[in-house]
């Protein structure tokens, strides 16, 4: 039954395009982690040169995520993702031919990976705001958890058909595929119709930025969450940081922590699942409670449980993750303004994100003096606390389906 009613918006022909679209490029990119990092390290040997290139991606997306916010609410969406779309094509065809012919380097991987992530940032936000235009108002939250579940299983197989695809063919030919996925999913996007949006007034681009940041300010149900997600995602980057070189002391190190994050994979289908059929009258708040869950795979790694007993609660912290996140998405969709959603999106991701890769930096200089496992009790604790402490707000408790279905609109003085 659960299986049944997520797969229900895709009797809308408008969402399953959209579906087919972003499934078709989320195939591609299902393969390339793996591929690019055996490519990388192909050209030049050291960690260090795949972290460089992994940073400029990143820094790249974290950069242009609010550029991106600020063109989906002033163009067309489906316009956007189709030049994204483009781009991306692009780059992994001139990576593919540059990897067959032996010309790749380690600066041509830099460039084309902050080119990768630049055009990224500029896809998410608007493929978020063009779901409620595709899909009919009792369908949405399935909407959302059809893409989670979507995302999740890809994420599951992705990585094993790509080492054998590398050990077959070679990574060029990975890239390859990559490419003709953004082409595949171009093709799906072209055919999508639906009706614009209300564009915002025209005003500067700084001026809709800082609309968009008054959006958010405004908003306490908003406002409060997105710091919640903050804390929560850098005291996480303890338990993937300091997770691998844990397993390789107490464990049989890369399959034992294959294991556990193919069990995390499976918790978030079952959560994304779920979230279909659980519809909290508080879902902001109940997002939260959950997501107090998220610190039992970083406490089983502090003194380390067994290997069955941490994947079974990084399984439970990531269905956590993603039933709250289906949750938190369709709030938003419902009581954002459609002219100014993708820009608070777009502030949502970069908050929520942006101290992460400072918690993959920080953690192991934190453990190393204080050690492991205080380290990781600590995140823990921090992640409990502040996600039990937001979903208390009386501001994020009160926010009901009802409460923001007639959203106010700020508009450009």
């Amino acid at each position: 039954m659960a299986l049944r009613e997520t797969a229900s918006p895709l009797a809308e022909r408008p969402f399953r395009l959209l579906w087919l679209g972003r499934v078709s490029s989320a195939i591609g990119d299902a393969l390339v982690p793996v591929a690019l990092a055996f490519a990388v390290l192909s050209v030049n040997g050291s960690a260090a040169a795949l972290g460089s290139v992994l940073a400029a991606f990143t820094l790249a997306r974290v950069a242009f995520t609010l550029a991106g916010g600020v063109l989906a609410d002033r163009l067309s969406r489906r316009t956007v993702m189709l030049a994204s779309d483009g781009v991306r094509a692009d780059i992994d065809a001139f990576t593919a031919v540059m990897l067959l012919t032996h010309n790749m380097t380690l600066p041509l991987f830099l460039i084309t990976g902050a080119l990768f992530g630049a055009a990224s940032a500029f896809f998410n936000p608007a493929a978020d705001g063009l779901v409620p235009r595709t899909v009919s108002p009792e369908n949405l939250q399935a909407a959302n958890a059809l893409l989670s579940l979507s995302r999740n299983l890809l994420n599951i197989f992705g990585p094993a058909v790509s080492g054998a695809l590398i050990a077959a063919v070679g990574t060029g030919w990975v890239f390859a595929i990559d490419s003709a996925s953004f082409v595949v999913s171009a093709v799906f996007l072209l055919q999508l119709r639906v009706s614009a949006h209300m564009p915002p007034e025209r005003a500067s681009f700084a001026r809709q930025l800082h609309d968009g940041f008054r959006e958010v300010v405004a908003r306490s149900w908003v406002r409060a969450p997105i710091v919640g997600f903050a804390i929560s995602n850098f005291c996480l980057a303890a338990f993937i940081v300091l997770g691998p070189p844990t397993f390789v002391t107490h464990f049989d190190g890369a399959r034992d922590w294959g294991f556990v994050s193919a069990t995390g994979a499976l918790g978030a289908i079952v959560g994304a699942i779920a979230s279909v059929r659980l519809r909290p009258r508080h879902p902001v708040s109940a997002c939260f409670f959950g997501s107090v869950l998220i610190a039992l795979p970083i406490a089983a790694l502090a003194d380390p449980l067994p290997v069955a007993l941490i994947a079974l609660a990084w399984g439970v912290g990531a269905g956590a993750i993603a039933l709250g996140n289906t949750w938190w998405e369709t709030m938003l969709q419902r009581g954002i303004p459609e002219s100014l959603y993708a820009r608070v999106r777009s502030y949502d991701t970069l908050v929520s994100f942006v101290f992460m890769p400072l918690g993959f930096l920080v953690f192991p200089l934190i453990a190393r003096w204080a050690g492991y496992a205080e380290t990781l009790l600590a995140a823990a604790c921090v992640t409990a606390l502040t996600n039990v402490a937001v979903a208390f707000l009386p501001a994020v408790h009160a926010i009901t389906e009802s409460s923001v279905s007639a959203p106010a609109t700020v508009r450009a003085a």
